[in-house]
């Protein structure tokens, strides 16, 4: 009999536990949320965040406020969204860099997959060959052939080493057969600069950082770096069309939450940043930043991050790509 009695206890044991979850969730959100940034205002992470956290206001009825970590490459704010308790009012809004800072450094304060929870992509977008207005290549086709009958001749700028444009470089010289020397600076602001001014090459730059001076006519752009033309430039070959097999790149921008939020808040998220990124509205906006929108569930997304970290690995190694 005593044994029948507890066999009935741990069963309404077991039967509470999903309701007290469920009870927890069901009020989410009771208070703002903090959208972390790991960078300064003005970049596209920023701005992809105030974007999407004013819509997300009117979806959940909660403030979201945006909080800049600049600092660390970005390493600071994701690491504070690591630690923070995992309710959901912590969210981190980050790139592609999140997945080569990953794929080259062994000194983060988080493990880029066991320490988050993917909650939603928000875009992705092309990044753009481009060289300056001077140059005297037309064609992408002119600066590989040049490249290849002058071997380190030409350099390249990069925001720093391990970033989306270092890889994304390296990934096309090696596709190319070319020898091209590589030129890092502390941000894309100064390489930028520089390449407006002639003092490096070539820059594989993002859309959002590039093309105003592209379509101003101060920096001439060669190509996409995305496996098909891109709406974002749509004048532009693609390297991968161009004959640059296994060139193929593209920088993407999402949101992850701390490792063990809870799924129906996860779900949520998602369901409701998925709606905001493909409402028109958006859809125009991210065209005119230089991107797509690119829905996707979280499963999918943290299937995406852990093969992308995978993939930068090869490629740092083949390339010998190491942290500063």
């Amino acid at each position: 009999m005593m044994l029948m009695k507890r066999h009935a206890l741990m069963a309404l044991v077991v039967l509470c536990v999903p309701l007290l979850s469920h009870g927890q969730t069901s009020a989410w959100p009771a208070k703002p949320i903090t959208l972390v940034v790991g960078s300064a205002p003005g970049g596209s992470n920023d701005t992809f965040a105030r974007a999407i956290g004013k819509l997300l206001l009117e979806a959940l009825g909660q403030p979201v406020l945006v909080e800049n970590k600049a600092a660390g490459g970005g390493v600071i704010a994701n690491a504070f969204v690591a630690k923070s308790p995992p309710d959901g009012y912590s969210l981190v809004v980050l790139s592609s860099t999140f997945t080569t800072g990953a794929a080259i450094r062994s000194n983060l304060q988080y493990d880029a997959v066991k320490s988050f929870k993917p909650v939603a992509m928000l875009a992705k977008g092309p990044l753009l060959v481009t060289v300056p207005v001077a140059s005297p290549f037309k064609t992408i086709g002119d600066l590989v052939a040049y490249a290849k009958a002058n071997p380190g001749k030409l350099n390249y700028g990069t925001s720093g080493s391990g970033s989306i444009n270092h890889f994304s470089t390296e990934l096309f010289s090696d596709a190319a057969g070319i020898k091209i020397v590589h030129v890092p600076y502390k941000g894309m602001g100064p390489a930028t600069n520089d390449l407006l001014g002639g003092q490096i090459d070539i820059l594989v730059a993002s859309a959002p950082s590039i093309l105003s001076q592209v379509k101003s006519g101060r920096v001439r752009a060669l190509a996409v770096t995305t496996a098909t033309r891109s709406p974002v430039a749509p004048e532009l070959p693609s390297l991968e069309q161009s004959g640059y097999k296994g060139s193929a790149s593209e920088l993407w921008w999402g949101v992850l939450a701390a490792a063990g939020t809870p799924q129906p808040i996860v779900d949520r998220l998602n369901a409701e940043i998925n709606k905001i990124i493909e409402s028109p509205q958006m859809k125009e906006f991210f065209l005119r930043e230089g991107a797509e929108p690119a829905p996707m569930k979280s499963a999918e997304f943290a299937i995406f991050i852990a093969a992308e970290i995978e993939r930068w690995k090869k490629v740092a190694k083949a390339a010998d790509i190491k942290a500063e």
